[in-house]
């Protein structure tokens, strides 16, 4: 990671201010941020954000390429050396193009007003740059433009993003607004207007993968604009003001040598007033080092939640990287003063709860949403209500929420099982209008197959593509719902629903012994090739029948009986794990880092190394989980085997390293595996502190021989949410021969229960 010898003085301010915020843990004497490489997964299919953000900001401001297709979903990609600007909205990690919004480029001299192209760069304001004067750390990007040789830096607030660009001596320096640029995305209606010498607003109404987005800005100068000339397209508009689809601005100034301009950016879903509004709350000052400084030290707030110890650096810092991706996302998605735009593009004034958008829940109700159950308990609850109002406006809870918009992206409901497993933790939320919605989304005939599964009692295949992902992610969610109802005394409701959750059974075949697609008349679908994963058109999610088979998080002892008890079911695991790693042309690309059938880069896979616990056999889970960690993340730019997924991909490794898993994300059990690092502390609400340590730990001595909870023998193969939110030490004595009694009495065992 690069670091500026010039910023000595702002990492120990950011300390110290760390310190303040710490929560009343002990004072942190470590500065996590250096541990941590935002360009890890920029390369590869890692589709990282790489810009300034603060953690879950509504703004990230960052740097963007032309889209050259499946890798630039964030904008931005490692392999390229031309950027069209800097704009202000960012995916990161997904496998869906959007956003991109609210892009400013400096340049110098006479300059057009389009970005002009990958092949072309020269035939418009983009610029090329180089890696080697690019620096980049949380809340912070650097880079310097070869075509205009200008520098440009920046950080942000939660709502509005600072850029301090170095200018050279010109009469022709210019900052270039262009709202009609997106990354995939077609601009419907965009509006710019002058204020006054420093300030402009404006806003950008677009359609993509979010199909109505409506984002509003304020841009504020701390140097007067000495001219400005506005276009729709190409077409120059008279006067400082214009409404199309193309709007641009070209602001122009008059520099001297180094001269720094700074710009305020904020942004807004309501108006150009409170994005206005927005900048006056959060950043009255215009020191960038102070601006940076605030910004960093909610980094290094967030990192100290997890302390680890090692002697390796290299895995130190793809654990605090991995810890980072996993703050970026959900986005806050209201203003300073509490206003937001909902689902059903009303505004919403005096909320109670802060509200989030940007919700991959396929991917994160995994892992990423237990892991904020232990790290992020303040932001819990804001989170579950946000998806509660969208419940309130579309009728339904959130499947992949974007900007306002429900995108309906991949199968199942999954925000049930994160509603569910706050309720079941105890998270303060409405208890029964959380089960109003889980019940409404699983009854209604909202989502593909829901009401043929009601009629069938599972999914036909003739019926509908991705029929067995589909049923067996909803089973996963109907078990959920049992138990929540279970909770709340409704017992029809939680007899029905558990019903229900067993309806992945319906699609196993006890002759080829996989989940496989069935006919409306009870027919399996021929001919069947377990290895077969065409994209999105087959019975499966970018995936195949050797990875949906293991899909029962909910009911592993269920999935144990119908492949003839454990030994039949540890061989089957095993051979998952053996077998070949070739796929047929035209398989889905999200189907990577694979080891035989398993693919890590793909979240249907996610849990199955730690299935072997429910069958007396914790011990084989190490030498996978191991292998996963050392060889599928890496401190390299392509460090990660697939999409970070929101967060997904890096959940799955932050919790991994600290030696146990959330199998089901519904029930308050987490999973032994292989602890990675000699210590890991979660530093929990009330002082509380969790401690994880591994005795004679090494790349070797993986496996787990024996544990203490508290200085007391332990021997279970799993500890639940609520003996961490004690506190304490758990202790693991690790060897390099497995034990195979670890873990093996039915009683130590993993159930699906909810603890």
């Amino acid at each position: 990671m690069l670091y500026r010898n010039s910023l000595k003085t702002l990492i120990l301010l950011s300390l110290a201010i760390t310190t303040l915020f710490s929560c009343g843990n002990e004072e942190q004497k470590d500065n996590y941020i250096q541990f941590v490489d935002p360009l890890i997964g920029s390369a590869g299919h890692g589709h990282v954000f790489v810009g300034a953000s603060v953690p879950f900001g509504a703004i990230q401001a960052g740097p963007s390429n032309f889209h050259q297709g499946w890798d630039w979903c964030s904008s931005y990609h490692y392999s390229d050396s031309i950027v069209k600007g800097f704009s202000h909205l960012h995916l990161s990690g997904t496998g869906c193009t959007d956003l991109g919004d609210f892009l400013i480029m400096p340049a110098v001299g006479d300059v057009k007003m389009n970005p002009g192209s990958q092949e072309n760069p020269e035939n418009g304001y983009a610029s090329y740059y180089s890696h080697e004067t690019e620096k980049v750390e949380p809340g912070y990007y650097k880079v310097h433009l070869d075509t205009y040789n200008v520098d440009i830096e920046m950080t942000t607030s939660e709502r509005v993003a600072l850029h301090k660009i170095t200018f050279p001596k010109s009469d022709q320096s210019k900052i270039i607004l262009d709202l009609q640029e997106g990354n995939g995305d077609t601009s419907t209606e965009t509006f710019f207007h002058k204020v006054n010498d420093t300030i402009v607003a404006g806003y950008r109404f677009s359609t993509g993968w979010a199909e109505d987005q409506r984002e509003y800005f304020a841009m504020v100068l701390s140097k007067p604009v000495k001219d400005m000339e506005v276009y729709n397209g190409d077409k120059l508009v008279k006067g400082d003001a214009a409404k199309g689809t193309a709007v641009k601005a070209c602001l122009e100034f008059e520099t001297e040598a180094s001269e720094e301009v700074k710009v305020k950016f904020g942004m807004s879903p309501v108006s150009m007033e409170n994005a206005l509004a927005n900048i006056k709350a959060e950043m009255n000052s215009w020191d960038f080092e102070q601006i940076l400084a605030e910004n960093q030290a909610k980094w290094n707030k967030e990192l100290a939640k997890i302390e680890i110890k090692t002697k390796d650096l290299k895995k130190k810092k793809v654990f605090y990287t991995a810890m980072y991706h996993t703050l970026i996302a959900p986005n806050l998605f209201n203003d300073a003063n509490g206003d937001y735009r909902g689902v059903d593009k009303e505004v919403y004034s005096n909320s109670d709860f802060t509200n989030y958008t940007l919700f991959s829940l396929w991917d994160t109700y995994r892992t990423a949403h237990p892991l904020y159950s232990l790290t992020q308990q303040e932001r819990v609850p804001d989170m579950i209500n946000s998806m509660l109002t969208i419940y309130k406006q579309q009728g339904k809870l959130p499947v992949w929420h974007l900007r306002g918009n429900e995108t309906n992206t991949m199968v199942g409901y999954s925000a049930v099982p994160v509603v569910v497993d706050a309720c079941l933790k105890g998270f303060e939320i409405d208890y029964e209008l959380a089960y109003e919605a889980v019940k409404a989304t699983a009854m209604g005939d909202f989502e593909p197959g829901v009401k043929e599964l009601q009629e069938y009692g599972f999914i036909p295949c003739d019926m509908m593509h991705e029929s067995v992902a589909s049923g067996m992610e909803y089973a996963i969610s109907d078990w959920a719902i049992s138990k929540l109802a279970e909770k709340l005394g409704k017992t029809e409701d939680a007899k029905y629903f558990a019903g229900r959750a067993k309806a992945y059974t319906k699609y196993f075949d006890p002759k080829d012994r996989f989940m496989k697609g069935k006919m409306k008349d009870g027919s399996w679908r021929t001919p069947f090739d377990p290895y077969s994963a065409q994209h999105r058109v087959n019975d499966y999610c970018e995936g195949n029948a050797w990875q949906y088979l293991w899909l029962v998080p909910q009911d592993p002892e269920g999935l144990i009986a119908l492949l003839g008890g454990e030994k039949p079911f540890l061989n089957k695991l095993d051979s998952l794990f053996s077998i070949s790693s070739d796929l047929e042309e035209g398989a889905s690309s999200d189907i990577s880092g694979l080891i035989g059938q398993y693919a890590h880069g793909n979240e249907p896979s996610h849990h199955i190394t730690y299935l072997y616990a429910y069958a007396g056999e914790q011990f084989k889970t190490a030498d996978k989980v191991r292998y996963i960690m050392n060889e599928l993340y890496t401190d390299q730019v392509d460090g990660l085997c697939g999409n970070e997924d929101c967060g997904q991909m890096s959940a799955w490794y932050v919790m991994s390293s600290m030696g146990f898993y959330p199998v089901n994300p519904s029930n308050g059990a987490y999973v032994f595996g292989s602890p990675l690092f000699d210590e890991a502390s979660l530093n929990l609400p009330e002082n509380k502190k969790f401690t994880i340590i591994a005795n004679n730990n090494s790349d070797d001595n993986i496996y787990i021989q024996s544990a203490t909870l508290n200085g007391l023998e332990y021997t279970k193969s799993f500890i639940t949410h609520k003996d961490i939110l004690k506190g304490g030490e758990l202790t693991f004595e690790m060897g390099a021969t497995p034990n195979p009694n670890f873990g093996k009495a039915n009683q130590d065992r993993p159930k699906s229960i909810v603890y």
